[in-house]
């Protein structure tokens, strides 16, 4: 018998000239091409480099907002069972002056707890938002965000709160004009509008493991598709603008 490694051979040589051939009739099809002329890169340039360096910040944001709820009992370190009602009355009792009397800012929101229960997130007329839980530290634990209205503008505040030590701490606070709020990771971020048509304001705050709080990591204004004319906020900052659908976006548990 005939040993068959001449045949393989062959027909080897036999492929690659049809290949070769097949090659030079396509000319230089599948080949790597030129992507056209590189921009040239720019390092960034300093400006003003003898300006003396600022030792402190201008104005105060409230970088690092951590608080401790106190009279909200926290059973089991277990935040499921913590009252959203409760720790909500408890920040109204906290600023008299924000809600109570005629000429309060938030007297509505007041007036308006009267008509929450214990599950009275989401309930109208009851000021309270659904209360949503995701393990935004990191510890598999879950956190509570939590929403309310401050009436009788179109405000809405938004709150994280963690268990720490067995209390109920507050780790975020912000107050603005909401078109949506959204958790994404270990991020708590807020839309809202823009007096620029087409644009909104975007602010992410991230858990920080160091300051045991969530910090403002992204403060930016950014296009968007949904309407060409947002509603105009207030007169007022940002920090004290409201949105009239105050919802969030994230599932809750």
């Amino acid at each position: 018998m005939p040993h068959p490694r001449p045949a393989r051979t062959a027909a080897l040589l036999a492929s690659v000239a049809l290949l070769a051939s097949a090659t030079a009739a396509c000319g230089d099809a599948g080949g790597l091409k030129g992507a056209g002329a590189t921009p040239t890169a720019v390092s960034p340039e300093k400006l003003w480099p003898d300006l003396p360096a600022a030792s402190s910040p201008a104005f105060d944001i409230d970088e690092v907002n951590i608080e401790v709820v106190k009279g909200v009992d926290v059973p089991g370190d277990d935040i499921h069972r913590v009252d959203p009602v409760e720790v909500v009355r408890r920040e109204i009792a906290a600023h008299p002056g924000d809600y109570d009397g005629s000429k309060a800012p938030y007297r509505e929101t007041s007036r308006r707890m009267a008509d929450c229960d214990e599950s009275g997130a989401a309930r109208r007329p009851c000021p309270v938002l659904r209360p949503y839980y995701r393990d935004l530290t990191g510890d598999g634990r879950d956190e509570l965000a939590l929403g309310f209205r401050q009436l009788p503008g179109e405000l809405t505040a938004v709150r994280v709160y963690t268990v720490a030590k067995h209390r109920l701490v507050q780790v975020m606070g912000w107050e603005d004009a909401v078109s949506a709020v959204e958790l994404a990771g270990r991020s708590v971020i807020i839309r809202s509008p823009s007096e620029v048509a087409g644009y909104e304001y975007r602010l992410q705050w991230t858990w920080d493991q160091d300051q045991k709080a969530m910090l403002l990591t992204h403060d930016e204004m950014v296009r968007t598709e949904e309407r060409a004319h947002p509603p105009r906020p207030s007169t007022a900052s940002r920090t004290s603008d409201a949105s009239p659908d105050p919802s969030p976006s994230a599932s809750g548990r």
